[in-house]
């Protein structure tokens, strides 16, 4: 099973940050690597039991959907789920810690298995997907401080 675990400091409010990552994933495809479209698959406000389909365009000319749930909502400190459709098998969760100077440290973990065609890439996707991660939250610092997307919702 693959892990994989990344962090960075952003300059803003946890409240921020999550109204970013976890209130607009329709929208996450302009600072996500990798994702091509996000789409919510349930009526209502985002929270424990929502459910995403996302579609992955990855190194290789590899094509993906996978669905995720998400487990745990606690807002803004914790969203966390599990895949449910697709070739990622495993475990995802974003942490959110505010800092006294006003910036939030981000975590985001995954523990996971490739599934489908993907595991016959083996060691290979796995460090291209990593490295995609890395690429995204420094992607995700640049948007969150540039002032792009959404507000945080009180």
């Amino acid at each position: 099973m693959g892990k994989i675990h990344e962090a960075i400091d952003i300059e803003a409010p946890a409240s921020r940050v999550w109204a970013v990552v976890q209130e607009d994933v329709e929208h996450s495809p302009r600072w996500s690597s990798y994702l091509a479209k996000a789409e919510k698959l349930d009526d209502g406000p985002p929270g424990k039991g929502t459910r995403y389909r996302y579609q992955l365009d990855l190194p290789g000319g590899f094509k993906e959907t996978i669905e995720v749930e998400q487990t745990v909502y606690t807002k803004p400190k914790r969203c966390a789920g599990k895949f449910i459709r697709g070739a990622l098998k495993g475990t995802w969760a974003y942490t959110y810690t505010e800092k006294k100077d006003g910036t939030t440290h981000i975590l985001y973990e995954m523990d996971y298995e490739l599934g489908g065609l993907l595991r016959f890439t083996g060691g290979l996707l796995n460090k291209q997907y990593a490295e995609g991660i890395q690429r995204t939250m420094a992607t995700l610092k640049k948007y969150v401080e540039s002032g792009k997307g959404p507000k945080a919702k009180p």
